[in-house]
Order: C-alpha cells, then structure tokens, then sequence
C-alpha cells in the first residue's frame, strides 16, 4: 500500500470519527468531489432504465456519509394530472417497510420488553397449539419471524392483498391453523406473515398499534414528518398513485387501505424523509465510542446487518462489465445481506405492491447508499441500484473504511520486526505465544526469512500495519528489490501474544 493511499485511509478514519483539521476537510471535499463527478453517469443510468422498463415515474437519491447528495426525477406520479415526480413525492414502498418493524422489535428487546427467542405463543396465544409437520418441531420465535425462518410458506402474492385486513380478521386466520412449508428454523422463506405477527407483537408489547409506535420512536425522533400509513392522509398533490403496465399502456391500480399488514409494507414515505433512515444505518458503522444518540442503539442496527439466515449462493452473478462475479446473500432483520466476488458488502431491501416497487442499497464499508422509488407494478429497482453503487465506487476510486490499528497490534508489530529476519533468541522476546515454538521452529524460521530478505534487497521503507481486526494484521517491508509482506495473529491472553505468523515475497508492479 502507498504512503499517500494509508494517509487518505487514516484521514477517512478520522472524519468517520467526527474529529476536524484543515488535511480532513480537504479530503472530505476531494472524497465528495470525485462521487460528484459520477452524478451525469447517475441520471443516465435511472433515465435509461425507466425507459426501458417503461415506468410512469421513478424517483432516486444518492447517500453519502450521512446526507443526501443527489436526487433525481423522471416522468409522473399522477399520470391522469400530470403531476411530476419528484424527492418529496410520497411513493408506497411495500417490504421496505419490514426494517422498521425489526427495528422496533429490537427497540422493545433493548428496553428488556420482549426476548428475540421467546416463542411467539408467548405473546400471540392463538400460536400455541399449532400444528407443525412434525411432532418434534421447534416453537416459532420471533428471531424466526424477524429472519423468514419460521416455517410459513413464501406468500407473494397473496400478501400484497392483505394490507387493510384487521387484527380480528389475522387472529381469526391463525386460529384456523397455519400451513407450514417446514418447521421452525430449518429454511429461508420469504413470508409477509411473518412480519405481519412482528407487528401484532409490538402491539402486545408496547401497548400501542404498531403504527403509532414505529412513527413515535423512530419515523419522529429522524424528523420524518412526511412519512405515512393510510394513503387519505397523505396530501393529494404529494401521493404517488400506482400503475401496472397492460397492453402497452398504463393502468391505474387501486390503492390498498391502512391495517394489520401494513407492518409487512404499508408505509408511504417520500425519497427525502427515507434518506434520513438510510442514513442513520450508514451511521451504525463503523463501531465506535463516541456518543450513542439513537434512536435506536448503533449495536442493535449492526445486529439487523448481519446475515442470520442464509438463502441463496448466486454463481451466475456478474460485475458492471459483465464479467463473472458470484455472490452469497442472507437475511438479516428485516434486511438482506449479500457479500460478492470482490468481498464487498451490501444491505438492502426491495419492496413490491401493485401500482409500486422501490429498493435502497447501501454500502456500510464505503459509507453510501442509493435509493430508488417507482410507481409500477413490482417494478424492479435492485439491479438499477447495484449497478449505480458499483458504478459511483468505480469511478470515484472510493476505498472501503480503514479499521483503526490496535496500540497491540502496532506493538507487536515493532517487536516483530525487531526479531527479523535473524530470528536470534526469538524465545527471550517474551512476544510469543506458548504455542509459537511447538508450531514454527527457529531453524526454519531463520532459513526462510534469510532467502526472502536477501531476494527484497536493503529495506528502504516499513510500511504502516494495515489491520484485519483488533488481533490480526500485516505490513509491507519496502526493499530495493521486492517486497516482503507479514501478517500475524494474536492470542485472546491479556496482554495478547504471537500465536501465527506469516512471511512471503511480493514483487514488486512495473
């Protein structure tokens, strides 16, 4: 790694941390410049794929470090008025709506209210007396609930239909018993269901609609005032109204009602209020100690990153250029997590509802995030929005952020370094785990850092460790002729010890 790469690393490290000098604010300006110049490469992106997927109004913004960078709009959210789209356009967004009830869940476990593996009987009696598919299945909890792993049978499309259902009509539903695919907590399936519990749950709990709950301790303490339920209470001119694409033409679709599955995709919001909510899960990262203002812990937005359950390995996926790029996904709470061929990581959501389909795509180790709403059926808006993120990271050069390295790395570094390549009384240095010599053996040790020193030459350089965690690293030996890279690991002793440890040449790029 270059000199001037790791300073810009160490500078985004400190502007993520909040703390201000004349260099940061330079290299934020550079870091926000370079993303400016993909903005045209952006609009026409969006602006070729609404037309070849023939939506009546597509709406779109890009999040960055926090604020919403840039916006844009094409075509109508009210055709027969041919009133224009545009970021404060309060469009349905379907499943993108199930991160908020997880994340009221959570709020009510961080508030000891509910437990993640209660069984959900606990709280819905009518699930006590299920009939699994087999004897010895397990209770479904709420994790299960919160992951799609409860054993309910993927429901699209029928879910899309229940929205104005009431709570009377969905317990009515489970009394009547519940066909399962498979028992709790064996496979991924997709279930609005599900979610539609999670709802009736934080109800139980807190005493108040899911509605009235999510909207007062989260849509409101982010200021998103322009975020809704029921669709008659959005003003007229601001409603996106919903097409499906028939016969060449556009037909308008009938709006569903507010009710007890709206906790699976109800909520009605505009492009500006759901940036504040894109931002405040690129603001969970990276972990820190800096003040926690919430409105939910930083911890707990972590934990609906993280890939509970897995679903799908998808080797047919490809990179901008076509080029083969297989990628995992899993499903978090209330979010999907996905990992490519280049180790980048990825948090989303799409939703689908007749008339609407939307997603938003973030990048937690690049700190932004694209979303992207539409006014026609099931419209796909994850590839666009893939496309877009793997584009602006292109051509901006953005690096992932940089882990900041441990006081014990960079002192076991410096020990290391200090033993080389001669390897003289390695056991007197007192750095080495109890383990290392019954591993690695001196002789060796000795004979193989010999060969690759000489080959590197005189060391003109000793680069910075570049960390891998809080107990694993390695750093680059410049020498005149090659380079040597070495990485080790620490043991969970107090103070940590050199349990591995790795050398090898790097030659150098012409």
């Amino acid at each position: 790694m270059k000199t001037k790469t790791f300073q810009f690393l160490i500078t985004l490290f400190l502007l993520i941390f909040g703390i201000n000098s004349a260099l940061l604010a330079q290299t934020s300006y550079e870091r926000i410049k370079s993303i400016e110049a993909t903005f045209p490469v952006i609009d026409e992106l969006f602006r070729d794929y609404a037309k070849q997927n023939h939506f009546p109004g597509l709406v779109y913004g890009l999040v960055v470090d926090g604020k919403l960078v840039h916006t844009g709009s094409i075509g109508y959210s009210n055709l027969s008025n041919q009133t224009l789209a545009n970021s404060n356009t309060a469009f349905r967004i379907a499943s993108m709506t199930k991160s908020f009830t997880a994340m009221a869940i959570l709020k009510l476990r961080d508030e000891g209210k509910l437990k993640l593996d209660d069984p959900v009987y606990l709280y819905i009696p009518e699930m006590k007396d299920q009939n699994y598919l087999t004897r010895d299945a397990a209770p479904a909890t709420i994790r299960h609930l919160l992951t799609h792993g409860a054993g309910f049978p993927e429901d699209n499309p029928w879910g899309d239909r229940q929205l104005a259902k009431t709570e009377e009509e969905l317990i009515e539903l489970i009394k009547k018993g519940i066909s399962f695919s498979n028992d709790p907590g064996l496979k991924y399936e997709y279930s609005n269901l599900g979610f539609t519990m999670l709802g009736l749950i934080i109800r139980k709990v807190s005493g108040q609609s899911y509605q009235n709950y999510i909207t007062k301790n989260i849509l409101e303490p982010l200021g998103m005032t322009h975020s809704y339920w029921e669709y008659s209470k959005v003003p007229a001119k601001e409603l996106a109204h919903g097409y499906r694409r028939i016969n060449e033409d556009w037909l308008e679709q009938p709006l569903l009602h507010d009710g007890i599955y709206g906790a699976m995709g109800g909520m009605i919001t505009s492009l500006e209020d759901f940036s504040k909510y894109v931002a405040l899960h690129l603001s969970a990262w990276p972990p820190r100690d800096d003040e926690d203002a919430g409105p939910v812990r930083r911890s707990s937005i972590r934990e609906m990153h993280f890939p509970w359950n897995m679903n799908y390995l998808n080797s047919r996926s490809k990179k901008y250029d076509d080029s083969p790029c297989p990628s995992v996904s899993a499903y978090g709470y209330g979010l999907s997590w996905s990992k490519d061929c280049e180790n980048k990581v990825f948090i989303s959501h799409g939703g689908g509802l007749p008339g609407f389909g939307s997603n938003w795509r973030i990048m937690p180790d690049y700190g932004i995030g694209i979303i992207s709403f539409s006014n026609l059926t099931y419209a796909s808006a994850g590839n666009i929005n893939a496309k877009v993120l793997d584009t602006v990271v292109r051509l901006a050069k953005l690096l992932p952020r940089q882990l900041p390295v441990s006081p014990i790395l960079n002192q076991r570094k410096n020990e290391l370094t200090a033993v080389l390549p001669g390897w003289e009384n390695p056991e007197k240095a007192g750095i080495f785990a109890e383990n290392f010599f019954q591993d690695y053996f001196t002789d060796s040790l000795k004979k193989e850092a010999s060969v690759i020193f000489k080959n590197a030459g005189k060391i003109i350089h000793v680069h910075e460790l570049t960390p891998l965690n809080n107990l694993r690293g390695f750093f680059i030996l410049e020498g005149e002729n090659s380079n040597i890279e070495i990485g080790f690991t620490l043991t969970p002793e107090n103070p940590p010890l050199i349990q591995e440890y790795h050398i090898e040449e790097k030659i150098k790029k012409k």
